[in-house]
C-alpha cells in the first residue's frame, strides 16, 4: 500500500509542473447584467419536507442566454432559516463566446443571517466555453437580479 501511495505522489508531483504551466495559460474575464427566474414547484411538501422546483432564466448583458436546472430547497419561515442546492445548465453566448456550462448553488440562510456560493462546474464547459472555471456571484437589488461572473478560460479560447 505505501508503495502505490508513493506512486501517487510522485505522479502528482510530476505533473503539478504542467497544471501551473496550464493555470498561467487562462485568461481572468468579469461578465456582468441581469436575469429573470421562473420557479415551477414540483408537488406539495409536507411539513418540514424539501420542496422541489424546476427553475428557468433569461440572462441579458455580457451573458445572453437561457438556464434550466432543478433546485431543492427547506426553509423555516419562523426562524428565518433554511437551504438550496441548485444545479443548472446555461447556454448561450458569453462575450462574443458560444457555448454553455453549468452552476451550482449552495445556499444557507441562519437566523437571517445568509452564505451563497455559486461555482461553474468544473469540466462543464462547451464549445468556446470550453475550460471555463469561475464564480457567479448574486445581488438582488428592488426585485431585480444582478450577476458578476468571474471567470477564466484557456488563453485564446473563442478569441
Amino acid at each position: 500500500m505505501i508503495r502505490q501511495l508513493t506512486g501517487v505522489t510522485a505522479a502528482l508531483c510530476l505533473l503539478a509542473p504542467a497544471a501551473l504551466a496550464e493555470d498561467a495559460a487562462m485568461t481572468s474575464h468579469t461578465a456582468t447584467g441581469t436575469f429573470t427566474v421562473q420557479l415551477t414547484p414540483q408537488g406539495e411538501p409536507g411539513p418540514g419536507a424539501h420542496t422541489r422546483y424546476v427553475i428557468t432564466k433569461a440572462f441579458h448583458g455580457d451573458f445572453e442566454g437561457t438556464a434550466a436546472g432543478e433546485m431543492l430547497g427547506l426553509f423555516d419561515a419562523q426562524a428565518g432559516s433554511g437551504a438550496y442546492v441548485l444545479i443548472e445548465r446555461l447556454e448561450g453566448r458569453l462575450e462574443g463566446r458560444e457555448g454553455a456550462f453549468s452552476l451550482v448553488h449552495r445556499g444557507v440562510m441562519d437566523a437571517g443571517a445568509q452564505s451563497l456560493s455559486i461555482t461553474i462546474v468544473p469540466g462543464s464547459g462547451t464549445g468556446d466555453l470550453s475550460g471555463i472555471a469561475g464564480e457567479f456571484l448574486l445581488d438582488i437589488v428592488e426585485g431585480v437580479h444582478n450577476y458578476t461572473l468571474e471567470y477564466t478560460l484557456p488563453s485564446g479560447e473563442g478569441q
